[in-house]
């Protein structure tokens, strides 16, 4: 975070949205060379690798990941060979596995993954605690406002664990209900990417989709137990003014994308009607 006072800022979360523009100017305007590995692999790796280098330095490891991701998915549709994208990933693969070994708290948060019943009281509460809290909410939930979990036993439950608070006082329709809205979105997405007006219209829109729904798989991986602890924000759920104005501005990209898409084609009975208007219509000199 960077700020003063009560102006805060994160400065990754506008990374994200910059670097999906990027990708997609590059994807546009070298369409043809993605094939090859120079243009469709190195010079986007070595533009990229920089800017992920520095959020691992924050460090944020979550956010690294996720935009490591985007980016590889970005290339593809591009046009890039995957592989050619097999060597980087691996690559990467091994050095954050190496890393994680080597940092006391990310390999602690594996283990509690891993062993979550015997570390509830320490590096596992909160996954722990936020179960606990699916399982009191029930089907029906404990009433808006009347949970017990977010008084201190399931910590950051206003941001990354904000789902399992839904879960406890909304119950399992909520909880499914927010995961139905994710994937509206997702779809809603894929419709506008793939009726694009032109090909970086339709990068811009793979991106930026693919980053709302890793985003949501990923914090509900973590609040679910299914993935260790990353410290990703639910979108437009988690308390957090950037990453808010951040999915906002995707959503407001979308649109933009779907609103210079073409006009659909009219289905052959509406051109029959249209020429049968036509040769109704009264015939002037």
């Amino acid at each position: 975070w960077i700020g003063h006072g009560s102006f805060r800022l994160q400065p990754s979360e506008f990374v994200k949205i910059a670097l999906i523009i990027a990708l997609a100017w590059y994807g546009d305007r070298f369409q043809k060379y993605m094939p090859d590995f120079k243009r469709g692999v190195v010079v986007p790796g070595v533009f990229v690798s920089g800017i992920l280098l520095l959020l691992f330095k924050e460090p944020d490891v979550g956010t690294t990941a996720l935009l490591a991701a985007v980016t590889g998915v970005m290339l593809l549709i591009a046009g890039a060979r995957w592989l050619y994208l097999i060597p980087p990933v691996v690559v990467l693969g091994i050095g954050l596995t190496v890393f994680i070994a080597h940092d006391p708290m990310r390999s602690e948060r594996v283990y509690a993954w891993l062993h979550p019943y015997e570390t509830r009281f320490d590096k596992g509460m909160q996954t722990w605690q936020s179960m606990a809290a699916f399982g009191s909410g029930g089907a029906q939930g404990v009433g808006l406002g009347e949970g017990r979990q977010k008084l201190g036993f399931v910590p950051e439950n206003h941001t990354d664990f904000i789902l399992s608070i839904i879960g406890e006082e909304l119950g399992l329709a909520a909880t499914v209900s927010v995961l139905l809205a994710y994937l509206v979105i997702l779809l809603c997405g894929v419709y506008i990417a793939w009726h694009a007006a032109d090909t970086f219209g339709m990068l811009l829109a793979c991106g930026i989709t693919f980053l709302m729904g890793m985003q949501a798989v990923m914090n509900i991986g973590v609040v679910t137990g299914a993935l260790p602890n990353k410290g990703i924000a639910l979108p437009f759920l988690s308390y957090g003014g950037s990453n808010l104005v951040i999915m906002l501005a995707c959503v407001g990209l979308l649109l933009s994308v779907a609103r210079q898409a073409p006009a659909p084609a009219p289905s052959r009975r509406r051109q029959r009607d249209l020429c049968e208007d036509e040769l109704a219509a009264p015939q002037t000199s």
